[in-house]
């Protein structure tokens, strides 16, 4: 039927009929917050860059993790930020069973053991030279020799508690692998949540410094290992790979500028889809708030909210602490 007999406005008239027909839905169980800790006690430096988020010492993470706990938030994500004297070209830090990450781990799990914890699984915060791998001579980064130490940090990861381990290095294989040695090893019930479309984005610079890896990977990129924004069919590949490797969830990484690729992968593959909504985005909305261009509240929702269309079942975002505030009313 036509207009006048079919007018789409009238149930956007009122409220109750707007929220009868609302397709998406947005709450604080569809949110995890990345958090970032470091060395020390009662510590909570400020990260220039990203107004707002701080790098916190293992006790000052509890507490943060127990707000987000009480705000129905499942699930934080960690980022260890690694002393420089403990940084190295063979990254054996990652795997240390005392390191940063791993004892943050225990202390999650015993004080908040319902909580899920999510670690990082990548080397660039414990190379010398800021690179998501090991190097050759020439400065690339080899896939293989790469692959067996992520194995060796995730099993660390496992053995610490970790509930989800999360390779975001985008090295071949490196989830097969990481499956078989959980496997072996007794971890059946570590989830992967696959980084299987990262891609070489500019949105990643306060990310890089607030977990120390920006000076040292100075001009240098991640172009040979991560996704050219350019290409759609290519993160597709990429996510059949990691699925058929035994990846539990998949990622794409950033959020707002590839919201196609989360519908397709979404629609494809009808898995676990998560969204990272990162800090170059967080950054940039901050940045509007700050001079008063934008409503925050209402930004932050409606970007939220179009990310949750697109057909991630979990965002990643440095505004869960708020978002699941506001949305709890």
């Amino acid at each position: 039927m036509a207009y006048p007999l079919t007018r789409p406005r009238r149930m956007r008239r009122d409220a109750f009929s707007r929220a009868l027909m609302r397709e998406t839905d947005l709450t604080p169980s569809d949110l995890i917050l990345p958090v970032f800790v470091r060395e020390g006690r009662d510590v909570a430096e400020a990260i220039p860059s990203m107004p707002g988020v701080e790098r916190v010492s293992i006790d000052r993470l509890v507490r943060v993790a127990e707000q987000a706990h009480g705000l129905g938030i499942p699930a934080l994500a960690l980022f260890p930020v690694t002393p420089p004297e403990a940084k190295s070209l063979d990254a054996s830090e990652a795997w240390n069973p005392d390191g940063l990450a791993q004892r943050a781990v225990r202390a999650l799990k015993q004080a908040l053991p319902e909580l899920g914890v999510i670690t990082d699984v990548a080397l660039d915060p414990f190379t010398t030279h800021g690179q998501d791998g090991l190097v050759d001579e020439r400065g690339y980064v080899v896939n293989d020799a790469t692959v067996e130490a992520l194995v060796k940090q995730a099993i660390s990861h496992a053995e610490a508690g970790a509930d989800v381990v999360a390779p975001s290095d985008m090295m071949d294989g490196r989830v097969g692998a990481i499956r078989a040695a959980l496997e072996v090893d007794g971890h059946v019930n570590t989830r992967i949540l696959a980084y299987a479309a990262k891609y070489a984005s500019a949105f990643y610079g306060p990310f890089r410094d607030a977990v120390g890896s920006a000076g040292s990977l100075g001009k240098g990129n991640k172009s040979t290992y991560q996704m050219d924004p350019a290409n759609g069919d290519e993160a597709l590949r990429e996510v059949a790979l990691d699925l058929d490797e035994g990846a539990d969830m998949v990622m794409v990484k950033p959020a707002m500028p590839y919201l196609d690729i989360v519908r397709r992968v979404k629609e494809r593959f009808g898995a676990p889809t998560f969204a990272y909504q990162v800090s170059g985005e967080y950054a940039m909305l901050k940045a509007a708030f700050a001079n008063g261009w934008l409503d925050e509240r209402a930004c932050v929702l409606e970007a939220l909210t179009g990310i949750r269309r697109a057909g991630a079942d979990a965002i990643l975002t440095y505004f869960a602490l708020d978002a699941a505030r506001w949305l709890r009313g």
